[in-house]
C-alpha cells in the first residue's frame, strides 16, 4: 500500500527533498503558530513499517508542540511512500526492506532533509533527529555525522553494534528502552550506557514493564505510561538542547 496525505490543509503535507539525481518524499508538519526565524526542528525517522499513519500522528503531535517536523520517506529507493502495518505480510515486507537498505545511505539522506528543514526554519534554527526502532539507529549515526544539534533515538536497534561511532557523538543525546525488549536485551543497553559514558549530554532510560515499539498505540507492544513518560522526557531534553543561545 502506498501513502496518501494525512491532510490537505498548508500545515501538514507531502513535499519534495533533494535533487533531481536525489529527490525523494517526506511528509512536512508545521505548528499551529507557523514558522518564525529560529523555530526548532525535529528529523522524525520512521520505523521499518513507512511514513505510515502512526508516524505522522507523531510528526503532527510534535508539531502541536512547537517543531517544524519533516519525516523521510526512508525506503524510496525500493519502494516509494509505502505504508505497512506490524503483522503478517506487512511485516515480512518490512523486514526485507530493512535488511535491502544501507544505513549509511540513508544518514545521506537524513542530511539533506536536514538541510531541507534549515531552509523553513533559518539558518539559526536548531534541529534534533528522533527516531524509532531502526529510526532510531540512524538518529544515533545522524548524531554521530554531525547532521543535527541533537538526537533522541527510541529503542534503536544495532546501535549496540556501531559503538565504534559513539566517541563522534558530540550533541545532546536522549535514548529509550523497553525493559522487555528481546530485540535490545539489557547487556545492548549497558553496552551503551557506557560507551556514552564520555559524553556529559547523554542519557539513557529505561521504562520498567514496556517492550520494543511502546511508544507506538498501533502495535499490540503499546505501553502508554511508558510512552508518556519518554514523551514528556523528550520534550524537557528538546527543549533544553535547542534552546537558542540568549
Amino acid at each position: 500500500m502506498t501513502a496518501t496525505l494525512s491532510a490537505n490543509d498548508a500545515r501538514r503535507r507531502w513535499i519534495r527533498v533533494g535533487t533531481d539525481s536525489h529527490a525523494f518524499d517526506a511528509y512536512l508538519s508545521l505548528p499551529p503558530g507557523g514558522t518564525r526565524p529560529g523555530t526548532p526542528g525535529i528529523v522524525l525517522i520512521q520505523e521499518i513499517f513507512g511514513v505510515n499513519e502512526h508516524i505522522r500522528a507523531v510528526a503532527d503531535q510534535y508539531a502541536l508542540d512547537g517543531y517544524v517536523v519533516m519525516a523521510p520517506d526512508i525506503f524510496w529507493r525500493e519502494a516509494p511512500r509505502i505504508e505497512l502495518g506490524y503483522t503478517g505480510a506487512d511485516k515480512e515486507r518490512a523486514m526485507a526492506l530493512y535488511k535491502a537498505t544501507d544505513p549509511d545511505a540513508i544518514v545521506d539522506d537524513i542530511a539533506l532533509t536536514a538541510q531541507a528543514l534549515r531552509a523553513q526554519i533559518g539558518a539559526d534554527g536548531r534541529i534534533a533527529a528522533v527516531g524509532y526502532c531502526f529510526g532510531g539507529l540512524l538518529a544515533y549515526l545522524s548524531a554521530a555525522r554531525g547532521l543535527v544539534d541533537a538526537a533522541v533515538p527510541y529503542y534503536g536497534g544495532g546501535i549496540q553494534r556501531r559503538l565504534d561511532q559513539a566517541g563522534a557523538v558530540r550533541v545532546p543525546i536522549q535514548f529509550h528502552y523497553g525493559e522487555h525488549d528481546a530485540n535490545i536485551p539489557p547487556e545492548a543497553v549497558e553496552q551503551v550506557r557506557a560507551a556514552m559514558a564520555g559524553n556529559p549530554r547523554a542519557e539513557v532510560h529505561v521504562y520498567p514493564g514496556a517492550d520494543h515499539g511502546f511508544n507506538c498505540w498501533a502495535r499490540g507492544s503499546y505501553h502508554q505510561p511508558s510512552a508518556v513518560l519518554a514523551h514528556g522526557r523528550a520534550l524537557t531534553f528538546l527543549a533544553q538542547a535547542l534552546a537558542q543561545p540568549a
